[in-house]
């Protein structure tokens, strides 16, 4: 058996590395390594795959959430409703913008935001939702869509975890997450289901006059050079990164489809099991792509489960630990332990297993077969 790993990104190398290996040589011939031609042909192409009108590339997804929200053209203090149950950097560029953020509580099942919360949090101060897509499960779109144009709110979607997943709409329409809101952020990094080799990140819309502002403020809020139009920043993809997306994205749908047939081989081996919790998916589970395999442990022996792997040379991760209004940073005295009843059970509960496009049948065999046998113990 190989050397188990939580994500395999040498292997998945392997398969594409003539191609990207010749990329980066003509890169570094020609130079061009900041918006040359392979950011230009990769931002059309991904424009092309979730047909989207706009995508705009920047050097991370942190930044691509934080550009979503300048645009908007939000004010310090307009509220900016949000997951308590996801990674910190939906509510940082919250508060780095002088936003305020009002953290609800997430759905038991597909661990995403859940829209009666964010109807109980709306106050006349509310600008913005932020529904993430989490482990690569698509949040109840619908849902928020309705209560957004109810309120006149903006939604800003977080797909840094779910980029190709599906979204079935009531009327029967299927949109790729991230083309759903008014804007949406997406992340790069090398263990997304699409990710590049360093970092890297892109904002999509359908909105023109949006996007025009958006590309001005990823480069200093320029339009023409040395004409600042609008305040910017510098958040730039560069080619080298635009290079290695170019030659995954075309994979991206094999890439998640071997994602869900490692999911539904982890959910046979785990049918059955009295105290572990499958993720919830709908159908063929096109409406997540698995960017983490999360189980709940409903015995109160997760964390000895977590220690219990690391010791077997099984990688794991509990994403994530604390809730974002327990952490230092983001405490409020606006927050009410009762208003978190899913999340903080959520935090004790959840363990995420090995997912890649690598994975073989006799690791997951013994990952599985190493849970079940700790857990029933």
């Amino acid at each position: 058996m190989k050397k188990l790993q939580m994500v395999d990104l040498q292997g998945q190398y392997e398969h594409i590395k003539d191609q990207i290996n010749t990329s980066l040589e003509e890169i570094m011939q020609t130079s061009a390594f900041i918006n040359g031609p392979e950011v230009q042909k990769f931002q059309k192409e991904l424009e092309e795959y979730l047909d989207v009108k706009h995508v705009i590339p920047c050097a991370n997804g942190t930044d691509a959430l934080q550009i979503a929200m300048m645009g908007l053209d939000l004010k310090p203090g307009d509220e900016v409703i949000t997951a308590d149950f996801t990674f910190a950097a939906t509510v940082e560029v919250i508060a780095l913008l002088q936003l305020t953020p009002v953290l609800v509580d997430v759905e038991p099942d597909t661990f995403n935001i859940d829209p009666e919360a964010i109807r109980k949090a709306i106050t006349p101060k509310t600008k913005a939702i932020v529904p993430v897509h989490l482990f690569g499960q698509t949040a109840n779109m619908d849902s928020i869509m309705e209560i957004a144009k109810e309120h006149d709110l903006y939604v800003i979607e977080d797909n840094a975890q779910a980029i190709g997943a599906n979204f079935h709409s009531r009327e029967a329409k299927t949109y790729k997450t991230g083309t759903i809101g008014h804007v949406a952020s997406t992340s790069f990094f090398p263990s997304k289901n699409l990710g590049c080799f360093g970092d890297g990140g892109a904002i999509f819309t359908n909105d023109d006059k949006l996007a025009h502002t958006l590309r001005g403020i990823v480069n200093h809020g320029m339009y023409e050079r040395y004409h600042h139009d609008v305040v910017g920043v510098n958040s730039r993809l560069d080619s080298m990164q635009a290079a290695v997306l170019r030659a995954k994205l075309p994979k991206l749908d094999l890439y998640n489809e071997a994602r869900k047939e490692a999911a539904r081989k982890y959910d046979q081996a785990f049918e059955g099991q009295e105290n572990i919790v499958i993720p919830y998916r709908e159908g063929e589970c096109d409406t997540h792509v698995y960017h983490q395999y999360t189980l709940k442990i409903t015995n109160g022996k997760r964390d000895a489960l977590v220690k219990h792997l690391n010791e077997k040379g099984i990688p794991c991760g509990v994403y994530y630990p604390i809730p974002l209004h327990s952490q230092k940073a983001y405490q409020d005295s606006r927050y009410n332990e009762a208003d978190f009843p899913v999340t903080n059970l959520l935090v004790k509960e959840v363990i995420s297993l090995p997912m890649h496009t690598e994975l073989e049948d006799d690791q997951i065999e013994f990952i599985t077969s190493s849970v079940i046998k700790f857990i029933n113990n």
